[in-house]
């Protein structure tokens, strides 16, 4: 494999034969959403400079890690020059960075880096999604396309079916979540107000966790530091 190069053959989550391998066939080809569609290819095709070598994915990108994890971790998209490029959620890019080395030294991952598709990574108990299956412009979806894409977000929750804990990092992938379970359970959205390290049962005993989203603004500012991540991971209730 060559990694500078990521194609649907050497993406593990698109070889298979199973259920969420067949959905994650239809996220990559999907265009329904016409702005973001343009906005990828363009990202895809300029590039940034210190990647120039590589072919961008430029598509919609699956989820990752152990499909019979207890721990779902939903992002809000794949980043312009991260996901998008990479073609794996969380990988190559500054909150790929801060996310993967937490998980590492909590445990629920092999490696502290996350940079490509070869570069070994093994998530325990785990799996990572975005909610929204592609980069949108200013990284800020309109309504219309999370409402579109959650059709695809609503089909993994289905077949991931041993979460028992949903990690939420940032309030549009806590929205999204909390969505998903409306259509099945009555309950008011204000009730579930959006924190880092809140906590709250939604359903059938399922876990609703928030955290702010690991990115750098979050990051260098200090909103979010390692600490806090690590505590959150560490009191996860996971087997």
């Amino acid at each position: 494999m060559n990694s500078k190069h990521p194609t649907a053959e050497s993406h593990p989550m698109l070889r298979g034969s199973g259920e969420i391998n067949e959905l994650y066939r239809e996220v990559v080809k999907c265009t329904a959403c016409l702005r973001i569609v343009d906005f990828r290819t363009i990202i895809a095709r300029e590039k940034r400079k210190q990647f120039m070598d590589w072919t961008y994915w430029g598509n919609g990108v699956p989820g990752y890690g152990d499909i019979n994890g207890e721990l779902l971790l939903v992002g809000l998209a794949p980043a312009a020059h991260g996901g998008n490029r990479t073609a794996r959620v969380f990988t190559g890019d500054k909150s790929a960075e801060f996310l993967i080395m937490c998980l590492h030294e909590a445990g629920l991952a092999n490696q502290p880096n996350s940079d490509a598709l070869d570069d070994g990574l093994e998530l325990y108990n785990t799996f990572m999604t975005p909610v929204l299956k592609c980069v949108p412009p200013q990284d800020k979806p309109t309504a219309e396309e999370l409402r579109t894409c959650s059709t695809y977000f609503s089909r993994e929750l289905e077949l991931l079916k041993n979460v028992k804990v949903i990690l939420a990092l940032g309030k549009i992938a806590f929205d999204g979540c909390l969505k998903y379970y409306r259509q099945f359970y009555d309950f008011k959205m204000k009730d579930f107000p959006f924190g880092h390290d809140v906590s709250y049962e939604i359903a059938n005993g399922i876990i609703l966790k928030g955290s702010y989203h690991p990115s750098p603004r979050n990051v260098n500012t200090g909103r979010l530091n390692k600490n806090m991540m690590l505590k959150l991971l560490n009191g996860l209730p996971l087997k």
